[in-house]
């Protein structure tokens, strides 16, 4: 798998009133030096079932030990993520609310949307990415087709007749899907859900055609013939759907299409919080079961050695690489 660049932004330093006041810097230091000492809430902005939520699990589980304090997932799915990650952007910064963000959440976002209610850089704290997300395509068993270039000439053949299920505007699986029907220069009609699961939920019972998402959803079904995988829109095969074709194998070899999903805090968040719990998520992420889950059995391979300022980096290359063609594809989440 390549590896994908990266960057980053300074987090917020002491003001000149706590600076002045030596009283205070004891108190907050001691208040960072006990957390956690509650609970801690990690916001997916996407439905349960999804890649997002599942990974989100895996790596609370582990956190759990890690911490010594329950680590719950919630769901906020709605608006392509956007919802959720207003909340946490304008969330207090207690060290108790984080944000599992992706690419669609960020980037994919500013590309998208005419205004959003947040800046991605200014209004959210890197903390550390999670994963890396590989993406394919995927359609239903009866449609009829066993190549990419088979669906390709179906969908040339019937312009705007076949729907494809998203995880909802903006996701990556939208874009995904738009700069596959965009680069073969053919159409679709675009059905946005409010998270991955509903989508292969509605992908089995017939009542969309063909999806993007990443390989370790797809895999149950594909090996029980339910879904037939096309594509891994990346430079290498996937180790959880090893006989389905790169792009470049299947014959589209422009086509790329992938996802991140990783931790964000409120901008408030003191910056040691937030650099315990990038050191706790290296280490989990290097946990054996936690490879096997993410990457073993969902394909999910994670990201290691990422500083809150190396993940901040990231995020703006991300920034530069993605807005440019989201815009150019001209698909718009509002």
């Amino acid at each position: 798998m390549t590896t994908l660049p990266l960057r980053r932004r300074s987090l917020l330093a002491a003001t000149p009133a706590l600076l002045a006041t030596p009283a205070l810097a004891p108190a907050a230091f001691a208040q960072e030096a006990a957390w956690p000492n509650r609970p801690i809430r990690i916001i997916v902005p996407f439905a349960a079932g999804g890649a997002t939520d599942v990974s989100t699990r895996v790596l609370g589980q582990k956190l759990t030990e890690i911490l010594g304090q329950s680590v719950v997932v919630e769901n906020r799915p709605g608006a392509g993520g956007t919802t959720a990650t207003d909340y946490v952007a304008k969330a207090t910064g207690d060290g108790y609310t984080f944000l599992m963000a992706s690419v669609s959440t960020t980037a994919l976002a500013l590309g998208l949307y005419s205004k959003l209610p947040y800046d991605p850089v200014k209004d959210l704290a890197p903390v550390a990415p999670a994963v890396l997300a590989p993406i394919g395509i995927a359609v239903r068993k009866d449609l009829g087709v066993n190549t990419l270039q088979e669906f390709i000439a179906l969908l040339k053949a019937n312009p705007g007749k076949y729907t494809y299920g998203s995880a909802g505007n903006g996701s990556s699986g939208h874009i995904s899907c738009v700069a596959l029907l965009q680069q073969t220069g053919t159409q679709a009609v675009h059905v946005p859900y409010r998270g991955s699961g509903p989508v292969f939920n509605d992908l089995l019972a017939g009542y969309v055609d063909f999806t993007a998402d990443v390989p370790g959803l797809m895999k149950p079904h594909v090996e029980t013939g339910a879904l037939k995988a096309l594509v891994m829109a990346t430079a290498e095969r996937s180790s959880v759907l090893p006989n389905v074709p790169t792009s470049a194998e299947a014959g589209l070899p422009g086509y790329k299409a992938y996802s991140w999903f990783g931790l964000f805090a409120p901008p408030t968040t003191q910056p040691a919080v937030i650099d315990k719990l990038a050191k706790a998520v290296d280490t989990a992420l290097r946990d054996p079961n936690v490879i096997a889950r993410l990457d073993k059995e969902m394909g999910l391979p994670p990201f290691h050695d990422y500083t809150p300022a190396r993940f901040a980096s990231f995020l703006r290359e991300e920034i530069d690489y993605w807005v440019p063609i989201v815009k150019a594809s001209g698909a718009r989440a509002d």
